[in-house]
């Protein structure tokens, strides 16, 4: 367990010490089970997740905990903005292991209010973008958004819903590419170097 220094109820734990608490579980066997696996209709070879093994083998794969009922935007976007300035703090992008750390934010008091948090992940995704950072919402609503290289697949899909967040990385040009400052934020950081398969993608 790694506890932040300036506040002792943020908590982050290895996958491997959710111990007996249901909601990590199930977020932890999801991430091996999914995350870690093809997909028969994912429509490209590979896990879902490609990153998400190594980050369980190198113990950067962090899930967080936050209970209570949510009753607004702003709640949500509360209880997660502490995590951004952690997250940078425990993973500069210039270390070795940067792009293989992430942290899943578990809300298991959510299930009746999974607007909430697909609406928190809206608001929170301009300021992520300008630190070099990925956020992103998983429940088993699941989040209407289709897979890159199927679209009929919801593949956002979790048994619990969660905020994810991770370092943003050159695939992640087509989550980016409507939104004018998002494209410069990732051009900030990776120039004119876009992946081939990703050359043809529209930029707003």
């Amino acid at each position: 367990m790694i506890i932040n220094p300036g506040d002792s109820a943020l908590r982050l734990y290895d996958i491997t010490e959710v111990g007996e608490h249901r909601h990590l579980r199930a977020a932890a066997g999801w991430a091996r089970e999914y995350l870690c696996n093809p997909h028969p209709d994912l429509g490209r070879r590979g896990p879902v997740c490609p990153y998400a093994q190594s980050s369980i083998d190198r113990r950067r794969f962090h899930l967080a905990l936050r209970t209570g009922a949510l009753r607004s935007v702003d709640e949500v976007v509360k209880a997660v903005e502490p995590y951004r300035a952690w997250f940078i703090q425990l993973a500069p992008r210039e270390e070795p292991d940067a792009l293989h750390t992430t942290i899943l934010i578990v809300f298991p008091d959510a299930y009746g209010e999974l607007d909430l948090i697909d609406a928190a992940q809206r608001r929170l995704k301009d300021r992520y973008v300008q630190d070099g950072l990925m956020i992103g919402e998983f429940h088993d609503g699941p989040p209407d958004k289709p897979g890159l290289w199927n679209p009929d697949l919801r593949p956002l899909a979790s048994p619990v819903p969660m905020l994810v967040i991770r370092h943003m990385v050159a695939t992640d040009l087509p989550f980016l590419a409507d939104d004018p400052e998002h494209v410069r934020a990732y051009r900030a950081l990776f120039g004119d170097h876009v992946p081939a398969h990703l050359r043809d993608v529209v930029i707003t």
